[in-house]
């Protein structure tokens, strides 16, 4: 999710602002055609508005899918906003329904969250759409555990969080106004939220409560989440809680959080959720906004984004490396620098690939090499945005590449909804 309190993330919408020229520049045309046409000769009607950004499928193809820049990416089909019960977007998350086998979008938006049933990614199905709780926000984050949706929302009042029993899509055939089926109340806000699968905990972070750090909640029966308490130790914006299976034997099956907390990362052991402890607290060389980060597969490393640092000092899209062999010791390896300049948000580890949204450019795909070695290589990408380069917080909000078809879906705040296809 985008940082809570910047001026900033209130973007201007490039494409947006155009129409608006265009359209005062079509009322100032008519206007002086009416002072001028007293004759009463038909006046020349007004041309179309421009078209759209392509909607697919584009095969990448020249380095363009449609509209998009790319490389080893084809655009399959895009969603804009307002097919999706409108709003600016921002983040999005994935469901597999395992009785029928269907893949589903679940995209945030500035009024609510959007269903879309992508399981043919070249004709996607919008379901329905679900109110925010309260009111319009730009900061909205969802997660899935056994078949139900979890929503929170930031700056939007006492959202709460809410609870969506996924398997109601089943059998729409028309967009529907959905109604969650349970509210979780006793947090108002929140920035974030992560769930670890494995033990059927929640973890919501920057709420009114629990000092911004993790607001921990038992969700083993998801439509009646309990709560179970607090790791308080920082003020935290993201986070990522495993059953830790890494190098560092003291900690071997016990349950473990990655923060980014702003201005450093912090790992803590939360196995006895009454008695959670810190674990080790690691900043790191021009440290902006640590935003979000995740784990590789064998719980080695953290890689982490910075919101913040691009635009501070003036550095290449980055993301930041974190030996983690010692989990009371971590130690920072080195930056990989990409050739783009625009923002990093959120990026997301699969095998030895991560997938990132980097605002202004888009999706980037990179491959993981010997990272004690500084080896990171962009493989593919598409740039959502091509409106603009800008170091800005418009474009790419989130990507999810967890579907069992290989098939990978982002969240684009101008441009909606993105299906994408590896070459």
């Amino acid at each position: 999710m985008g940082m809570r309190g910047r001026t900033s993330d209130n973007k201007t919408n490039t494409g947006h602002m155009n129409s608006r020229i265009w359209q005062v520049a079509l009322t100032v045309t008519a206007l002086i055609a009416a002072a001028c046409g007293g004759s009463g000769n038909t006046t020349t009607p007004p041309p179309p508005p421009p078209p759209g950004l392509s909607t697919g499928p584009d095969s990448c193809s020249g380095g363009m899918a449609g509209d998009f820049a790319c490389s080893g990416l084809s655009l399959r089909k895009r969603v804009p906003n307002d097919a999706m019960g409108g709003g600016d977007g921002n983040d999005i998350w994935g469901w597999v329904d395992t009785l029928t086998g269907n893949e589903y979008a679940l995209m945030g938006l500035t009024n609510g969250t959007a269903f879309v049933d992508v399981t043919d990614p070249d004709n996607p199905v919008f379901l329905g759409h679900l109110a925010t709780n309260t009111m319009e926000a730009p900061w909205r984050d969802i997660k899935v555990y056994m078949d139900y949706a979890f929503i929170v929302a930031d700056g939007a009042g006492a959202h709460g969080m809410q609870v969506f029993d996924l398997t109601r899509l089943r059998g729409v055939t028309s967009p529907e106004d959905f109604m969650a089926d349970a509210i979780y109340s006793d947090f108002e806000n929140a920035h974030n939220l992560a769930i670890n699968e494995a033990t059927g905990y929640a973890y919501a972070v920057g709420t009114n409560d629990c000092s911004g750090g993790l607001h921990i909640i038992d969700i083993s029966t998801p439509n009646n989440p309990m709560f179970r308490g607090c790791h308080a130790a920082a003020a935290t914006h993201d986070v990522q809680c495993v059953v830790y299976q890494g190098p560092d034997i003291d900690y071997i099956g016990r349950e473990v959080c990655f923060s980014s907390n702003e201005n450093h990362i912090e790992i803590a052991d939360v196995t006895n959720i009454s008695a959670t402890t810190t674990i080790s607290s690691t900043s790191y060389p021009n440290a902006g906004f640590a935003h979000q980060g995740w784990l590789t597969e064998d719980h080695r490393y953290f890689l982490l984004g910075d919101e913040l640092d691009e635009l501070d000092f003036s550095v290449p899209t980055r993301t930041h490396v974190f030996d983690i062999l010692d989990l009371d010791a971590p130690v920072y390896v080195f930056a990989y620098e990409a050739a783009t300049a625009s923002i990093d948000h959120n990026l997301y580890i699969l095998g030895n690939r991560i997938f990132q949204a980097n605002y202004t450019s888009g999706v980037r795909v990179l491959e993981i090499g010997d990272l004690s070695n500084s080896e990171i290589t962009e493989i593919a990408f598409l740039d959502s945005f091509p409106d603009s380069d800008a170091v800005d917080f418009d474009g790419l909000w989130s990507v999810y590449p967890y579907l069992p078809s290989g098939n990978i879906i982002a969240s684009d705040v101008s441009n909606g909804l993105f299906i994408l296809t590896l070459q």
